[in-house]
């Protein structure tokens, strides 16, 4: 157990690691948290720093749920024995969930972090590359058609699941487990996504949409 809880920790410090505010740092002090919606995700660099900004955060939030995934559980530790009573396929999901938790939780920035996609798609990379194409087909698709990027990101992470059962169900039976974890938690993250859309007040990706009115 001391090995889980160790990597599960140096997983949450790594998702800890906002790419929004190492960027910001670079760029000279910018906080977009006290911009736009106030949120520290790829959305809200785009909005409010431009595509170059976003590129630099989405790299960052992606890379570090392929490292918390695919480096941090073959990790071998000093004095720590691996725990032979621990599955290994559990052990890189608990990796997986913990640089998601750092990720909107993260320790360094009091708390306040982004939704957790970017990083959910960099542990996708390596639990189930299979995923890919459908989740991100499935996100584009939304977005052209309706410009709201909160319900792309949540249609694509319940699309997740369905995936694993269509073409991997019972193999990937963790793998399910996890990615319907993620999809409720996507839905629960968007919360305030989904009371503006009602409203009325979601703002739109206009510039992505196939079928828009020419009038605002």
């Amino acid at each position: 157990m001391l090995e889980l809880a160790i990597k599960f920790l140096l997983a949450y410090f790594l998702g800890s690691v906002m790419g929004s505010m190492v960027m910001g740092r670079i760029r000279g002090g910018v906080d977009i948290r006290t911009m736009g919606s106030g949120n520290a995700g790829g959305t809200n660099a785009l909005r409010t720093q431009g595509w170059q900004f976003a590129v630099g955060v989405m790299t960052i939030d992606v890379g570090k749920g392929v490292i918390a995934t695919g480096l941090v559980p073959a990790l071998v530790l000093p004095f720590v024995a691996a725990s032979p009573e621990i599955s290994r396929e559990w052990l890189v999901l608990s990796c997986a969930a913990a640089a998601v938790i750092g990720h909107v939780w993260p320790l360094w920035f009091g708390y306040r972090g982004g939704k957790g996609a970017a990083t959910l798609v960099g542990t996708l990379i390596i639990l189930a590359p299979f995923m890919l194409v459908p989740v991100i087909s499935v996100w584009v698709v939304v977005l052209v058609l309706s410009g709201y990027v909160g319900l792309a990101t949540m249609l694509a992470g319940i699309s997740a699941p369905l995936t694993v059962a269509y073409l991997r169900f019972p193999d990937e039976q963790p793998v399910f487990i996890y990615s319907v974890a993620t999809a409720i938690y996507l839905i629960f993250s968007h919360r305030s996504n989904i009371q503006r859309m009602r409203s009325g007040e979601e703002p739109r990706v206009k510039r992505a949409m196939i079928f828009r009115r020419n009038n605002p």
